[in-house]
């Protein structure tokens, strides 16, 4: 008779040091249902997985149990094991005993007792699941790119590379986004404009992309593969149908005017000698001799994390591409003025990208001054401005003088970034950002289907970032594109015609818009492809019509029934 096959992980020492796993083998050996128990250093590596595969090539499980890691790191691995031998994947159970156990029990008695009745709640609950089949959806060949950015425009010009259409919208009258307004960069080779210029040109005589400036998408509709999206450009809306959707609508800087904060930062807006690192660029990119009301600038002193790392600017996050741009900066303005002098104020510097950190050493050969403080005020001397600043090491506070002060202002959100996650259907992480999937496993991704991140949307990014992020979701974007077919996940609502009275409350509880009425009669059904599986609409139920597969009462309360 078949029974189930039980598998407990070691994860190395992060179970096994405080888990007892061969005691927890040795409990479940003889069980009813149980025809296979055992433990292995690492269940998810290619020897653990075969050593699953071998026994189910044996014959004689109808089950599969494995008490490993968060289900979220491995469930699927586990899945695609069993599946590859001929059991169905929802005959299988994961259960969680490094999260939810090891890592929050230090004494190894209890933890030990507690693995062994999670791993009995798995199995009492793995005997009732039922085999689950998914289905496939039809993919419109086209991409739908919100940004017309460095990442935008990679993205752009990948997939109509692989031969596949593609609309790209951006808000703004041109393309580019903020790296038109770049003049050099570490990572493009020096001058940002020739390589921006060549991929827009790229982009816009492509006969495959379809470009709308001075627009956006107003509204959203469909399933994964086949979305609607209305697109308005002025007076003028325009529906386009597309199979895949990539977020890249980029950040916005941080203001130190913003009347939002309560405040002019640091006498910015009204002193033309404080003006943002922005505005530098644009005055370094002029390349006229930089002076203020005709006097030359012969001092400049660079002021670091304006609006970042700073819970009361609303920035608490590093934005990480601002020490970089002060390092170019201040080694460009010096290399044009070599009797200047250029300080930078930093909390801490960050120069990690490729080329950062001789850039900053070169600057500091050239006399470019580095000193670690915080400034807190500015003040005026004549044409001097005085940046009053506290020196980390020694806690003094010194004040120095200077012709004119840089903020390197920190990068957010859009301020139409919770419009754009309602729209899209994606997240939002504790910094504002929209937020991924999965930062390793699934990077360009959201928890939405069919809907990707690129660029700095998704956190503060330099252009070569920008440019392998909008690669990397045009790759994911593509594989559906390319084979005409999306999966959708069997783990779906499910509604009872029969004990169904049509009163909508699953549909008003469903946040995807799954749920709708049959057109003749007072029922409601569920779209598969729109549905995620969350279970609203089954606790809303009050006839008990709306079930979610994979999560019937009577597993859960067999999963629930074994903890004492």
């Amino acid at each position: 008779m078949k029974g189930a096959a039980l598998y407990i992980c070691h994860c190395g020492h992060n179970i096994a040091s405080t888990v007892d796993v061969e005691a927890v083998a040795t409990s479940f050996e003889g069980a009813p249902g149980v025809s296979v128990v055992r433990h292995y250093p690492y269940l998810c590596s290619r020897p653990g997985q075969e050593l699953i595969k071998n026994d189910l090539k044996g014959g004689g499980i109808s089950r599969v149990v494995v008490a490993a890691c968060s289900p979220r790191m491995h469930e699927k691995t586990f899945r695609k094991a069993v599946e590859s031998e001929g059991l169905n994947p929802y005959l299988f159970k994961h259960v969680n005993i490094r999260e939810q156990c090891s890592w929050v029990h230090p004494d190894r008695n209890e933890a030990t007792a507690k693995a062994k009745e999670l791993l009995r709640s798995g199995l009492e609950r793995v005997k009732l699941q039922e085999p689950l089949y998914g289905s496939t959806a039809e993919v419109t060949p086209r991409a739908l790119i919100v940004g017309g950015g460095p990442a935008g425009l990679s993205a752009a010009a990948q997939l109509a590379g692989q031969g596949l259409e593609v609309i790209l919208c951006e808000r703004e009258g041109s393309l580019g986004g903020r790296a038109a307004k770049v003049g050099r960069s570490f990572t493009e080779g020096g001058e940002v404009a020739p390589w921006l210029d060549g991929l827009i040109n790229k982009v816009t005589e492509s006969e495959l992309v379809e470009v709308f400036t001075g627009a956006e998408v107003v509204s959203l509709e469909g399933a994964p593969g086949s979305f609607s999206a209305t697109i308005k450009a002025g007076a003028v809306e325009e529906v386009r149908e597309a199979g895949a959707v990539i977020i890249a609508t980029g950040s916005s800087l941080y203001r130190p005017d913003d009347p939002e904060e309560g405040r002019p930062e640091l006498g910015f807006g009204d002193d033309p000698r404080i003006i943002t690192q922005e505005d530098f660029e644009g005055k370094l990119r002029s390349g006229e001799p930089l002076s203020v009301n005709g006097t030359p600038v012969d001092a400049v002193t660079f002021l670091q994390c304006i609006g970042s790392r700073d819970k009361s600017a609303k920035g608490s996050h590093c934005s990480r591409i601002c020490c970089m741009t002060s390092v170019r900066q201040a080694e460009e303005f010096k290399d044009n003025n070599p009797e200047a002098r250029v300080d930078v104020i930093y909390m801490d510097l960050r120069v990690y990208a490729r080329g950062a950190e001789e850039a900053y050493e070169a600057a500091g050969r050239r006399g470019v001054i580095f000193r670690r403080g915080s400034a807190s005020e500015i003040f005026k001397d004549g044409e001097k401005r005085l940046v009053a600043y506290e020196e980390t090491l020694t806690g003094e506070v010194t004040r120095l003088a200077t012709d004119m002060v840089v903020l390197a202002c920190g990068a957010r959100p859009r301020e139409d970034v919770r419009e754009i996650s309602r729209l899209f259907g994606a997240a939002q992480g504790p910094d504002g950002f929209f937020q991924e999937a999965h930062p390793k496993l699934r990077p360009a991704e959201t928890a939405s289907d069919g809907v990707y991140l690129a660029g700095a949307c998704q956190a503060p990014k330099t252009i070569d970032e920008a440019v392998t992020s909008g690669r990397a979701a045009a790759a994911k974007a593509a594989l559906p594109l390319l084979r005409g077919w999306t999966p959708i996940d069997p783990i779906v609502a499910e509604i009872d015609d029969l004990t169904c009275v049509g009163c909508g409350l699953c549909a008003a509880s469903c946040p995807f818009g799954a749920i709708s009425p049959m057109a003749h009669r007072a029922v409601m059904r569920v779209n598969p492809a729109l549905c995620k599986g969350c279970g609203a609409c089954s606790a809303a139920c009050p006839s008990k019509a709306a079930t979610l597969k994979h999560f019937r009462p009577t597993q859960l309360l067999a999963e629930l029934g074994t903890i004492t």
